[in-house]
């Protein structure tokens, strides 16, 4: 695909009316939720218009923003690649953004037009302070992304309150994968978590890491109902990466991610009472990778702006800076403008198998 050609404004905006138009689907039995989802829809226009009147002036704005708002985790995921990047500790976090940081960082961000911060750590629920920021900024959806072990009914509580926060909990399949992946007994406390969310009327949604050797399971009937029965709305899939050469073997390769694709493209008809994304996706439909700014980007607990979170390198800080001038890094520029997105890869994520080359262009942009 020609780069010159590609407009991927147009690309990315598709997406989010996509998810914004499955969502309202998915929550219309739910009067307060369908409500919220029909303002939130309007807002995401209003932004959309936003980032296409920078576009016409020459400047990208992507419609989606990750925020690792804490380097702390109480779990030991296999394979982690946040711990393998030394991301993520189990140490009190020291010179962490702030929660005013981040409600700034979040204002920028609604100014810009970007319409979708995900929530993501270390275990963001350990920072209730930001998430309660958070909530006040009604024109952003917040998914947050977590291992759902800190769920209380004050969570609950700020849930009902600001419909903006959408808790998105980890899931590796049935409780024996789970299990095995994230410890004993966290199985059972998400699915907890799931029924104390439905009695509520509450909306929650589901990440699940898909390896070579779960990806039948969580794509079976029978898992995603379970899912549907507890009242999840949305099932994101997010490709395995390996973080030692030992895992290779579990990346799903060409023959998975068609089939993965596939797939969801028949949920998305079928079982139209959840919303299923698909993370990385196919790159192809997009002229390549969507990180460094080109669909989206990440700020870590520190401050830096990195391409994605499983490309962990930085050369600008928001602390120093604006989130324009972040996104617009001289990183990120020479990512999106030298090809280097669009490069084959055999795992999942194309700047993590890069990562040397990444290391390089980080030292040359220094």
């Amino acid at each position: 695909m020609n780069n010159e050609t590609f407009d991927i404004q147009a690309y990315m905006t598709r997406g989010v009316e996509r998810v914004v138009a499955d969502t309202l689907k998915a929550t219309f039995k739910n009067p307060r939720e369908s409500l919220f989802m029909a303002k939130f829809a309007a807002a995401s226009q209003a932004a959309s218009k936003k980032r296409r009147k920078a576009e016409d002036a020459g400047e990208h704005i992507p419609p989606f923003l990750i925020a690792s708002i804490t380097s702390q985790c109480n779990l030991h995921c296999a394979g982690c690649y946040s711990r393998c990047n030394h991301a993520t500790v189990d140490d009190a976090p020291v010179q962490q953004l702030t929660d005013e940081e981040w409600l700034s960082i979040f204002k920028e961000a609604d100014d810009l037009g970007i319409s979708f911060i995900l929530l993501a750590g270390g275990e963001p629920m350990l920072r209730r302070d930001i998430i309660e920021a958070a909530g006040k900024m009604q024109n952003i959806l917040f998914p947050i992304f977590t291992n759902g072990t800190f769920m209380d009914e004050k969570y609950m509580e700020l849930f009902d309150r600001c419909r903006n926060l959408i808790p998105v909990m980890s899931i590796e399949g049935e409780k024996e994968i789970t299990d095995a992946r994230r410890g004993q007994g966290v199985y059972d406390r998400l699915i907890a978590n799931m029924q104390g969310i439905q009695s509520r009327g509450l909306i929650f949604g589901t990440s699940v890491t898909v390896t070579t050797e779960n990806i039948d399971e969580v794509t079976s009937e029978k898992f995603l109902r379970t899912l549907s029965d507890y009242g999840c709305k949305a099932v994101i899939f997010v490709e395995f990466v390996p973080v030692t050469e030992e895992s290779k073997e579990l990346a799903p390769g060409e023959k998975e991610r068609e089939y993965l694709a596939k797939k969801i493209d028949r949920l998305r008809v079928e079982s139209p009472e959840m919303v299923y994304i698909s993370f990385p996706g196919d790159e192809k439909g997009s002229d390549g990778c969507v990180a460094a700014g080109r669909g989206f980007f990440h700020i870590n607990s520190h401050g830096g702006a990195e391409p994605c979170p499983f490309s962990p390198y930085s050369d600008i800080n928001v602390r120093d800076t604006s989130l324009r001038e972040a996104l617009h890094s001289e990183l990120f520029r020479v990512l999106q403008e030298d090809g280097y997105l669009r490069e084959d890869h055999a795992g999942g994520c194309v700047l993590y198998e890069k990562r040397e080359m990444v290391e390089r262009l980080l030292n040359g942009t220094k």
